[in-house]
């Protein structure tokens, strides 16, 4: 009776050891050798690297990056989000106005704030971007 009690206790501690060992991180870190890129269809220029949601279906976070030159004419997001420039210099116009964000640099646009925006000569802009819902490219309507 006390070997098997004695089993039953090593095997409950073995178990308890694996789930605590399994038990979901409330902490995530990804390297940038493994960030997978992927090219927006449709977008020449751009790409993204989902990091945590799927951009499909609702909230996310990820990486965005724009060619050197790339530019797209006004229009809006639906989702709110907030972004902050890594690389590169961000060029975005807002309410007729040019607003150039270098690295480092944060803006947040709400409520389908209509926007163009472009990326300057010379190095790749990348972005990380807090998106709080599905994304999607409204084009403007001239």
């Amino acid at each position: 009776m006390k070997r098997i009690s004695l089993n039953i206790f090593v095997l409950t501690l073995i178990s308890s050891a694996a789930f605590a060992a399994n038990k979901a991180s409330n902490a995530m870190f990804v390297m940038p050798q493994d960030i997978k890129w992927t090219e927006v269809t449709g977008f020449p220029g751009v790409s993204t690297a989902t990091i945590e949601g799927d951009a499909t279906k609702g909230a996310h976070h990820a990486f965005m990056k724009f060619a050197p030159g790339f530019s797209a004419p006004m229009h809006h997001h639906t989702a709110d989000h907030f972004v902050t420039v890594v690389s590169g210099t961000l060029i975005l116009t807002v309410d007729g106005q040019e607003h150039r964000l270098p690295p480092g640099s944060y803006f947040s646009f709400k409520k389908k704030q209509v926007h163009a925006t472009a990326c300057a000569n010379g190095a790749e802009c990348v972005l990380f971007t807090d998106t709080r819902g599905k994304w999607d490219v409204v084009p403007v309507k001239k």
